[in-house]
């Protein structure tokens, strides 16, 4: 059983606090942590940046910035200063890839003027992550978002704007749950090579228990994610592989149950 790549995003734990699932991912012995703006800033960058050290735990990619276009169902629209503080943040944590969330289509502006909304967006923000030494990572999320949350919807279409920009400072944010579904993935991973800075894992349940909470864990559903990560890495990508489940009834479970699961079946299940 290898887990050295293995990392549990935190919203995976949602009922623990940083500090708990920081400890925890030491305890399980599992050194990469995906990271979330909110719970680090209630806990405190600094405090948060010694706690991992502390605990030798490092942090795979920090969740989110971005809400170009302006909608946000979170609550908002476009928050350049978030988004700068999320930059800091995820320097002072000792990560260098943030994730963004494109955001949903404008009330004033259609579908092809959203998208370019996006790529200005990135466009601002890049010359102040690239200082930080951040790389800014664009995720398509499942086209059922595409109205709410992200007018980015496959692959071709992260790279059509990522590619606007230097590599070094932004690349592609891959998740099984949002493009297992694409018949163009294959020859999409193939052109994103090294811009994939960054691979997240859950499947897709069969029926689907609600549109937003319903990923499951890995080997739980419909996706042949082992075959999924051996195109990523094929095309290039070495780094960790992010665990990252939203759904209330893994929610409700014993965390330290999830932890053993998942890292039990982590060879079989997803790197196959």
């Amino acid at each position: 059983m290898s887990t050295e790549r293995l990392s549990i995003n935190q919203i995976t734990v949602k009922r623990w606090s940083f500090e708990e699932v920081v400890r925890a991912l030491a305890r399980h012995r599992i050194g990469w942590l995906g990271a979330w703006t909110g719970p680090v800033e209630e806990y405190g960058v600094e405090r948060a940046a010694r706690l991992l050290r502390d605990h030798d735990v490092r942090v795979s990619s920090v969740c989110r910035a971005g809400f170009f276009t302006g909608t946000n169902p979170d609550g908002g629209g476009l928050d350049r200063e978030a988004n700068r503080r999320a930059v800091d943040l995820t320097a002072a944590i000792g990560a260098d890839v943030l994730y963004l969330v494109a955001g949903g289509v404008r009330d004033d502006l259609d579908l092809a003027a959203s998208r370019h909304a996006v790529a200005d967006g990135i466009a601002e923000l890049v010359p102040y992550a690239a200082s930080a030494g951040v790389r800014l990572a664009v995720e398509p999320l499942h086209p059922m978002m595409c109205a709410e949350r992200s007018v980015i919807v496959t692959l071709d279409q992260a790279l059509d704007v990522a590619e606007r920009f230097d590599p070094a400072h932004v690349g592609l944010a891959v998740d099984t749950y949002n493009v297992w579904w694409d018949p163009n993935l294959l020859p999409a991973l193939d052109r994103a090579g090294a811009r994939t800075i960054s691979y997240q894992v859950c499947d897709w349940l069969v029926p689907q228990p609600h549109p937003l909470f319903g990923r499951g864990i890995p080997g739980d559903g419909a996706i042949d994610i082992p075959s999924l990560t051996r195109a990523v890495d094929a095309a290039g990508y070495t780094g960790p592989i992010e665990v990252e489940i939203f759904n209330e009834s893994v929610w409700a479970a014993n965390p330290d149950d999830v932890l053993v699961r998942i890292t039990a079946t982590f060879t079989q299940s997803v790197l196959g």
